[in-house]
């Protein structure tokens, strides 16, 4: 098996993992060290050949309809488009955005992305651009410089309709709404959301804690504050209720990281305390089975303990068949596999960052110092890169 990355083990931080929407063999992985891709489910990996080769790449997207329009977004700030699977790359740095992490890009066709930055609004730091003749030119869709405003995740129900969720200012949540993909940006009146608690806020964890369905729901949970909350709008953003959980952060680490929901009532929140994975408060596993309207903790396994868990998510198509897997999670101690018949089973002990399910019977895990991981839905096969 090929090292991904022409360095000893140990020596480098996978940052993104893109699973390819065409193919479920087919894996981008972004490094310290350039974009690495596998077509063979992680068994050998080859460094692409591109400007990138050196560079950290925080962020990579697939074109949904063809396989060979890629965007890639790094740091120095730049961005990067292939119409030909990779073969060549047309580079493209950001005018202005010297200074910018890009942390999310979400790619429409070969044309039209976007990208966002994050970090601290009253430094510039927050930001939306958008590409409409495939990243020749970009455009500043939207910047805001109220102090507080922290970008913590951008997602899209399709093309069109898409949100960007920031930390609490002056009490509320703040929410942005596209409805044209991104060209413009609207603030969702503050006052539709229910008041912050003091010190909550929302973890930039993974780009998970919010999560999408249908055509119009949306959740995103917190953490922070003396109880974790999951908010929920069933109309786009419009309106919103806040429901409480069983999870009682004590401090400002812990809390729910990420959200993912099997269909519109069913769904699923982790988290626990970052600062201390390996003694994080119970329950950090919780389950909805009504939308999101009540929350209920699950028992993880035994022999994993009370550990912090930083990403989720749903096996798309599940077989409900018993031994099948439904769900996966992961943290740095370990993950966690969801099975009709016996309920939370150990899948692994590696340390794990984030989690993504590309199709029912394969899911890959990325964690620190270069470690990329495949878990088959008989057993757990993991290659320490």
């Amino acid at each position: 098996m090929n090292l991904p990355f022409d360095a000893e083990p140990g020596e480098i931080q996978i940052r993104t993992l893109a699973l390819s929407p065409h193919n479920p063999h087919h894996v981008l992985a972004g490094s310290e060290a350039g974009l690495y891709r596998s077509e063979d489910n992680g068994m050998s990996w080859d460094l692409v050949e591109s400007p990138m080769a050196g560079t950290q790449i925080w962020s990579a997207a697939w074109h949904p309809a063809d396989p060979d329009v890629i965007f890639a977004g790094t740091k120095p700030p730049g961005i990067f488009r292939t119409v030909d699977g990779g073969k060549t790359w047309d580079i493209h740095v950001v005018a202005g955005a010297e200074e910018l992490d890009f942390r999310g890009v979400r790619a429409f066709d070969a044309d039209n992305a976007i990208i966002m930055s994050t970090g601290k609004a009253e430094d510039g730091m927050a930001r939306i651009y958008r590409t409409s003749d495939g990243g020749k030119n970009w455009t500043l869709v939207f910047e805001t410089k109220t102090p507080g405003i922290f970008f913590d995740s951008i997602a899209f129900w399709n093309p069109r309709r898409g949100v960007v969720l920031g930390d609490p200012v002056d009490g509320h949540f703040i929410l942005f709404r596209t409805d044209d993909g991104g060209s413009t940006w609207k603030q969702i009146p503050p006052s539709n959301l229910p008041p912050s608690l003091p010190g909550e806020g929302a973890f930039a964890a993974s780009n998970s804690c919010v999560a999408l369905e249908g055509q119009s729901n949306i959740w995103f949970v917190t953490g922070g504050a003396n109880v974790a909350r999951v908010f929920r709008s069933n109309d786009g953003g419009q309106t919103w209720i806040a429901a409480e959980t069983p999870v009682h952060p004590s401090n400002a680490s812990t809390g729910l990281f990420a959200v993912a929901f099997r269909d519109s009532r069913v769904g699923f929140a982790v988290g626990g305390d970052y600062a201390h994975p390996q003694n994080s408060p119970v329950p950090n596993m919780l389950i909805t089975d009504d939308g999101g309207k009540s929350w209920h903790a699950s028992n993880e396994p035994e022999e994993l303990g009370s550990v912090f868990l930083s990403s989720v998510a749903v096996v798309p198509d599940a077989d409900f068949a018993a031994g099948k897997p439904l769900l996966r999670a992961v943290g740095p101690m370990g993950a966690i596999v969801e099975r009709t018949g016996p309920s939370w089973l150990l899948d692994s002990r590696e340390n794990f960052n984030a989690v993504a399910i590309p199709a029912k019977s394969v899911a890959w895990a990325v964690g620190p110092k270069g470690f990329v991981a495949k878990l088959i839905a008989t057993a757990p096969s993991r290659y320490p890169h």
